[in-house]
């Protein structure tokens, strides 16, 4: 049985409710207070787990906890995977994603941009 390497897709599931992506923050200040707030709370809405991981660095971190968010020190640049476990896993990436390509929503909510 031949071995063929895995293409991770920029969004990847599984069957078993495991979905990643992958993601540069172009945030002006990356993940300051308010949109690690805004972060935590999407992923807060989902029944699954969130997790992130900051520039390859093998340590995820709970992407539920404002505390983690923050200090993880996410700056402009920054390469984020954020993977999730459990039911509604494969919406929550989207959303997420969705949410830092849109720069946390900064602008809509303070009328000026990042």
């Amino acid at each position: 049985m031949e071995s063929r390497p895995r293409q991770e897709a920029p969004e990847a599931g599984d069957a078993h409710g495991h979905c990643q992506t992958e993601i540069e923050v172009t945030h002006g200040f990356g993940l300051h207070a308010r949109p690690s707030v805004t972060f935590t709370r999407l992923a807060r809405s989902f029944p699954c787990s969130v997790e992130i991981e900051v520039n390859g660095s093998n340590v995820w971190l709970n992407g539920k906890s404002i505390v983690k968010m923050i200090g993880a020190r996410i700056r402009r640049g920054t390469i984020l995977k954020i993977r999730a476990r459990g039911l509604r896993a494969a919406e929550a990436i989207r959303a997420l994603k969705a949410l830092v390509e849109r720069d946390f929503d900064e602008e809509k909510k303070h009328g000026r941009s990042a």
